[in-house]
């Protein structure tokens, strides 16, 4: 059954007052009193209203669903087998987890080579992206993975330059290129720029495109936390009004005199920022991938949230029809950044259901012979069992798995643990692995032989990043050998076979009581 805590989390800082005793239809407590002091979702709000609405605390955390869907990844498992091999000689010398090939292809006319087949979608204008950047930034580029820079940097960029409402110069979007350019691994990966309806409006894909330099962009049309813009908030009133006159929607008005004065008093700590949502349109979708292309675009990508059905149908019909290189599906559930709470857990399909109709739909199109774009499955995927099962959901046309808030993670976790190295005030349960950079990251020396002294510049959260990165890859080599693929062309959907009817039902997996039945009973037969 799905499920989630009604008027109480950790994302908003709340809780009840009688925990052990709580309406599972309200969440509230079974007795509310006279007296309390609101610690639960229902009393902030009596307080701060709107602020409530979204995770706390702001710009230093992610925050995801914890809803509990009917079907997840863990009601599938793993097929391995006793016998053969796909991709190398099927002898026990060469079949073994090191030879797995994780290095996949993206694109059509101009494939990207990625070498750990893990994508990072949009991190765009959030703080919590921003500071954390050259940790992901370094990371996915020396792990040879794409990174994508999410919408609205330039309108949020304090250093920017607009004239006549056309972005002429973002310090913080060449940067943000740049960090990931100059740790490029040779030949593998690339730096991919998002757009949303501001972004379109302020002119940054020309920007990017004929003065960056800038090769791969991503249309945006949602994303699996959210089905409307992007938010985030604003410390300082001139900031809002910046905002607001870059076209914006800014909450509460920066120019209304009573919040000018509840801002003065303190009542009011911030300001909202929120971006429009996009219409889509067939002809409107055609314009802008064919205008794109005409600024200097090799590779458009295409990103879809957790939509209803019909628009998944959309977005992979249009993706087909004008030969999008990428095509990113981003279930429920998932998050990085504002997301209004209650809607990260209520809205949406969530990624299995949403996955498996993608699948259904790509497969159609195939087999009428249609152009499929490559498929990047995305939506709460953190771990190397999760990416076999994702491959095998979508096989053939899944190219790579989309990994947003656990690449983050490790980037925040590399970060703090390396500048608590550097400061020698290293926790006790880290310090038992050592006390140098060397000691107490497991990559430590192979980066540094790799980069020699520049290893020394490398930022510590993307050690990180890189480090959990070989984790990923060392655990998918093992899974995919188990089942017997050595490379990432070979995996099928009978890789995976279904725990429970619903799944089955639900992804067209056969039960694991049902799988080989046939070939089973030849060989108990004969």
């Amino acid at each position: 059954m799905a499920m989630t805590r009604l008027n109480r989390s950790a994302a908003t800082l709340s809780k009840n007052r009688t925990p052990d005793s709580v309406s599972p239809f309200s969440g509230m407590c079974a007795t509310c009193v006279e007296g309390c002091i609101g610690m639960c979702e229902i009393g902030k709000s009596a307080i701060r209203g709107p602020e409530c609405i979204y995770p706390q605390p702001f710009g230093i955390m992610t925050a995801a669903s914890e809803k509990e869907y009917p079907v997840d990844f863990s009601h599938f498992n793993i097929m391995g087998s006793a016998v053969g091999a796909f991709g190398v000689p099927a002898d026990s010398e060469h079949a073994v987890f090191t030879a797995v090939d994780l290095e996949t292809t993206i694109g059509d006319k101009n494939p990207l080579k990625l070498k750990v087949p893990i994508v990072v979608p949009g991190l765009g204008s959030t703080f919590v992206a921003k500071r954390n950047w050259d940790g992901l930034a370094v990371g996915t580029a020396v792990s040879g993975c794409i990174l994508t820079i999410g919408e609205n940097v330039c309108g949020m960029d304090d250093e920017s330059t607009i004239e006549n409402g056309r972005i002429r110069k973002s310090p913080d979007m060449e940067s943000r290129i740049k960090t990931y350019r100059d740790w490029q691994l040779p030949g593998y990966g690339d730096i991919v720029v998002q757009f949303n309806v501001e972004d379109t409006n302020l002119g940054v894909p020309r920007y990017v495109l004929e003065d960056l330099g800038v090769e791969t962009v991503e249309l945006k049309w949602g994303q699996g936390a959210k089905d409307i813009g992007g938010e985030v908030r604003l410390k300082t009133i001139e900031k809002a009004r910046e905002m607001k006159g870059k076209g914006y929607i800014v909450l509460p008005d920066p120019d209304d005199p009573e919040v000018v004065e509840a801002f003065k008093l303190g009542g009011v700590k911030d300001f909202e920022r929120h971006s429009r949502l996009g219409m889509v349109t067939e002809d409107g979708f055609a314009s802008a991938v064919q205008e794109l292309r005409d600024m200097g675009a090799k590779r458009v990508f295409l990103k879809t949230g957790a939509y209803r059905p019909v628009d998944l149908a959309r977005a992979v019909r249009y993706a087909s029809d004008n030969r999008i290189d990428m095509l990113t599906v981003d279930g429920a559930g998932g998050g990085t950044g504002m997301s209004p709470w209650r809607m990260m857990n209520e809205w949406g399909v969530p990624t299995i259901e949403l996955c498996s109709l993608t699948y259904q739909y790509v497969d159609y199109l195939a087999k009428q012979g249609k152009y499929v774009p490559d498929l990047v499955f995305a939506g709460g995927l953190t771990m190397e069992d999760q990416m076999f099962k994702a491959f095998a959901l979508g096989a053939p046309y899944v190219k790579a798995i989309g990994m947003a808030r656990g690449s983050l993670a490790a980037a925040m976790v590399g970060k703090t643990i390396g500048n608590r190295v550097m400061e020698g005030d290293l926790p006790v349960y880290i310090e038992r692995f050592g006390t140098t950079m060397d000691e107490v990251f497991i990559t430590g020396v192979h980066l540094r032989d790799t980069f020699g002294d520049e290893f020394e510049k490398m930022h510590p959260g993307a050690i990180g990043v890189y480090t959990y990165y070989e984790r990923l890859a060392q655990g998918l080599r093992q899974l995919m050998a188990g089942a017997r693929k050595f490379s990432l062309e070979y995996i099928t959907r009978d890789d995976i076979a279904a725990l429970t009817e619903e799944a089955s039902k639900m992804s067209g997996i056969p039960l694991v009581s049902e799988l080989d039945s046939e070939a089973a009973w030849e060989i108990i037969k004969d």
